[in-house]
């Protein structure tokens, strides 16, 4: 079992966060609010408090759900 973690967006991931998805929380560039990191079967997902789901799927990508920040192609994710 593994214990989540919460923390406002304007600080830096905790080093808990794994880091590509440590990325896409930093890409996402969200000001206010705060991040909550839970894991789901040994995957991180990180729900900040406007909706935005971030999670690393079954094949390592981070994928977006819940949010209207990003388009169909989740470009901000990538870069």
């Amino acid at each position: 079992m593994q214990i989540g973690t919460r923390w406002a967006d304007n600080v830096p991931p905790p080093p808990s966060v794994p880091a590509a998805l440590a990325e896409a929380i930093r890409a996402a560039n969200l000001r206010g609010g705060s991040w909550t990191l839970t894991w789901l079967e040994g995957r991180p997902i990180a729900d900040h408090s406007d909706g935005t789901h971030l999670e690393i799927d079954a094949t390592g990508a981070v994928t977006d759900s819940g949010s209207e920040l990003c388009d169909e192609d989740d470009d901000w994710l990538t870069g």
